[in-house]
């Protein structure tokens, strides 16, 4: 096993995530190559149409032992509202109350990725209603009183106000939120700043892939040859300098290797102020 970098954590959570989706078969083989890498903080979801959980479960079973213990990683995966599911292969019941379809969700979560424990559970995205999204929260709720799961959070929620009510009617409050990162919402300036405040950390995906303008900007390019790095590695720097935590879900060793190893060099405030200047349009 290669020597693990020195990632920081945010929060007991890794500077940088390695997320899943859409690695089917490959998942497992990819997983283990993640960690083996050096990553220590893992993303899915239970919902196979684009996450193979159980995947992420057989990679991660095979890097425990030689000096790894469940307890060296962040392991973090979403309950699947209907509307996300493929109606051929959803892993709960579907005519179930939405109660039990967390709890079932969960449970098949568990048995996937082989822990008795999650370090979050993220509702992967609001229901239709605001009702039931708050039903879904309680049930969300109750595992979090049950000591099975460490952390709740929310992902694609792009309306503030949906937000900042689910952060007000909430018993255990939101401490998570991952969202698409991009210039078509504006880099989620509102959302962050109300993360920022309430002490929630904000995790971009997309990150790389909806932003090829960006990676290619003038500023982003000039600050890769300055320090040596690829604008890939100035982007994914400068987020977690703001307290962003990437994912990244690249499939090459070598890209891994890069993405962990932004955290050898920071920019200073004049840089920052740069790329600050970028996502603020």
């Amino acid at each position: 096993m290669t020597t693990t970098p020195d990632v920081p954590a945010v929060s007991s959570m890794p500077g940088i995530l390695y997320g899943t989706a859409w690695k089917k078969e490959r998942t497992a083989e990819l997983v283990e190559l993640a960690i083996r890498q050096g990553f220590r903080g893992i993303d899915t979801a239970c919902q196979p149409k684009h996450y193979h959980e159980p995947g992420v479960g057989e990679g991660l079973a095979a890097c425990l032992g030689a000096g790894l213990r469940r307890g060296d990683f962040y392991l973090q995966t979403k309950f699947t509202p209907l509307d996300g599911q493929d109606p051929a292969r959803i892993p709960y019941d579907p005519k179930a109350p939405l109660a039990e379809q967390v709890r079932q969700s969960f449970a098949a979560s568990l048995e996937n990725l082989r822990t008795d424990y999650l370090d979050c559970l993220v509702l992967h995205s609001p229901l239709r209603q605001e009702r039931e999204t708050l039903e879904v929260w309680r049930a969300m709720e109750d595992l979090h009183d049950g000591g099975a799961v460490k952390r709740l959070g929310i992902s694609n929620c792009y309306q503030p106000g949906l937000l900042e009510n689910l952060h007000r009617e909430a018993r255990i409050k939101p401490t998570v939120v991952q969202n698409r990162f991009y210039a078509e919402t504006g880099y989620d300036r509102e959302i962050r700043e109300f993360c920022q405040k309430h002490g929630m950390v904000y995790q971009s995906f997309w990150t790389l892939t909806a932003n090829p303008k960006l990676l290619e900007h003038a500023t982003v390019k000039q600050l890769a040859a300055q320090h040596q790095r690829t604008p890939a590695q100035i982007l994914f720097r400068y987020l977690t300098q703001i307290g962003i935590v990437p994912l990244t879900g690249t499939g090459s060793a070598e890209h891994m290797r890069e993405d962990l190893g932004i955290f050898g060099f920071a920019l200073d405030g004049k840089e920052c102020g740069k790329m600050g200047r970028l996502i603020r349009g």
